[in-house]
């Protein structure tokens, strides 16, 4: 099953007994190499102490706080975020998303906030004005990204409101009220202004669905014995039976599902072959033969061998899909007391939708005192706003084939795989590498440095295909050679976007407005990365002409 909403979080922030902060990247950062380069290329060291005594007044506040954050942003970026970045640039918010920039805020304050319970009263002032500042920032980048929700009144919850009633009587604390939001489905709403560090949602232990309840079952002494088969499968098996059961204590749980998920694994064949030309289409025949193998493998054999546990007309293929598509598009991973990670279904927490700009980041391990799963919110959140989470870095095709939505606004984690003949070195990791090195590209429109050399590319692909071309290559001058150069890498990007962008055909002549929903999904899907490939093209088309402009220049100049 998909690892989905899990946004975890490692300390990268420590502090001593005075008023110093330390910021340290950790030797087990699955990119420490690579991030290490970037904190020296700034300035910084892997672990740098910053004193806070002697700030007082705003301008020294705002100062110390951007030089703090640049670290927090670099030790908080992940693969596709280290890929897009520019070292020259790092601080700057486009090279980061706004997962990044509100998680490096949130592990500074979570730091100050620890300071403020030690200090003294002459700390604890400086302490303020810093943490002051930091939520402010949090603050105006709430402003700049707030999103107005418009609620459809017209849509029944009366489902949602036995199962809020439901969730009160077994323990569940929530300041949300699961309504029915226009373009988005049902999602939670705050019922009062809510800051950085409050909790949206409190679920205990007791009704959290997890593989425990496999093996209360009477289907897990069968279950059990299969070799290889995971706990994710089991809650599956499990999970088409007991929607059924009239007596199970999660049934106003179950009959809040919707009949029909509508993700990509549902799509029909219209919408498959709208998607012709995209990487998307694979990916979803791919996924959906890997299930239909998976229940063929497995279910019809236990429905014979054991009818009275797993009733044949409670397992078909249809009823198989559905609950596939729960598990994607519902599951969490949740760390349990016992430091184990298991796949689980929230009730009421599965309501809440995701953003690009999320409230909330970090909810996936069980607290030890109160036994319950909290989900705090990492940037403020308006009464009657919309509180979205972050079900994950993922792009648009992944949401829509396991979700069923594309995310609203410029999806960093959009981006189109590139593979090309590496040769020996990769310039990247100068380290030796298969003859495949994979690059990727995403919208242009995302970076803001389209000057020479730059053309709102990744710097990762020109200086590889650079490198192709001449390895000795260290500088980025205007030479008529290196200008030789960047026409030809240009022209080579230009050809292979011509290519992908004729895959993708002209606009499809369909009319949307009485399409079917996957049909409808898949037009919008195809029309972002016809958008995305048309940025590529005018980049390369217009770095050209800056290029060729200069190698002009350069010849009368000789």
């Amino acid at each position: 099953m998909e690892d989905s909403k899990l946004c975890s979080s490692s300390e990268i922030i420590e502090t001593d007994e005075s008023c110093t902060i330390v910021l340290e990247l950790p030797e087990n950062d699955p990119f420490f190499d690579k991030k290490k380069n970037l904190l020296h290329n700034k300035g910084f060291d892997v672990r740098e102490h910053v004193q806070l005594q002697s700030i007082t007044c705003p301008d020294s506040i705002a100062t110390m706080l951007e030089k703090i954050l640049e670290i927090a942003r670099i030790t908080h970026l992940d693969e596709v975020e280290l890929y897009f970045c520019k070292v020259d640039e790092c601080s700057s918010v486009e090279y980061c998303s706004p997962r990044n920039e509100v998680e490096a805020l949130n592990s500074i304050l979570a730091l100050v906030d620890s300071l403020l319970s030690r200090q003294t009263r002459t700390e604890m002032n400086a302490l303020q004005a810093f943490q002051d500042a930091i939520v402010d920032r949090l603050e105006k980048f709430v402003d700049k990204n707030r999103e107005e929700s418009r609620i459809d009144k017209s849509y029944s919850c009366d489902k949602e409101k036995r199962i809020a009633e439901w969730g009160e009587i077994n323990g569940i604390k929530s300041r949300l009220e699961i309504v029915y939001v226009e373009g988005a489905g049902r999602g939670g709403i705050a019922t009062k202004d809510l800051k950085v560090g409050d909790i949206a949602l409190e679920i205990p232990v007791s009704i959290i669905i997890s593989e425990d309840l496999v093996h209360q079952s009477d289907m897990f002494h069968i279950l059990g014995k299969i070799d290889g088969i995971s706990s994710e499968t089991m809650l599956l098996l499990w999970s088409m039976k007991e929607r059924h059961h009239c007596n199970s204590k999660f049934k106003i749980y179950f009959d809040t599902l919707p009949k029909e998920f509508n993700t990509g694994l549902s799509f029909g064949v219209a919408a498959i072959m709208a998607l012709d030309g995209t990487l998307l289409l694979e990916e979803i025949m791919q996924a959906k033969e890997h299930l239909r193998n998976h229940y063929d493998e497995l279910v019809p054999a236990l429905c014979h061998n054991y009818p009275d546990v797993f009733p044949p007309e409670l397992y078909t293929w249809e009823q198989f899909l559905w609950a596939c598509e729960l598990w994607y598009s519902n599951s969490m991973k949740v760390m349990f007391l016992d430091g184990k990670l298991r796949t689980c279904l929230i009730p009421i927490a599965g309501f809440l939708n995701h953003s690009l700009h999320p409230h909330i980041i970090h909810y996936g391990k069980v607290d030890s005192i109160t036994n319950t799963l909290k989900f705090p919110l990492s940037r403020p959140c308006r009464i009657g706003q919309q509180c979205c989470l972050s079900y994950g870095n993922f792009s648009s095709s992944h949401l829509l084939a396991f979700y069923g939505f594309i995310p609203q606004g410029d999806n960093p984690y959009d981006v189109i795989p590139l593979d090309f003949d590496a040769g020996e070195l990769d310039p990247i990791e100068d380290c030796p590498v298969s003859s495949q090195t994979t690059h990727m590209v995403r919208g242009t429109w995302l970076s803001k440095n389209h000057n020479l050399f730059h053309y709102g590319l990744p710097c990762p692909l020109l200086n590889f295909l650079r490198r192709a071309r001449s390895p000795t290559l260290h500088t980025k001058t205007i030479t008529q050679s290196n200008l030789e150069i960047e026409i030809e890498i240009l022209e080579v990007l230009q050809s292979t976007f011509n290519n992908m962008m004729e895959n993708l055909g002209d606009t499809d002549p369909v009319d949307r407005e009485n399409a079917t929903w996957d049909v409808k999904l898949a037009l919008e899907f195809k029309d972002l990365q016809r958008r995305i490939v048309s940025s590529i093209l005018t980049s390369c088309d217009s770095g050209l002409k800056l290029v060729q402009n200069e190698f002009s220049r350069s010849v009368v100049e000789e």
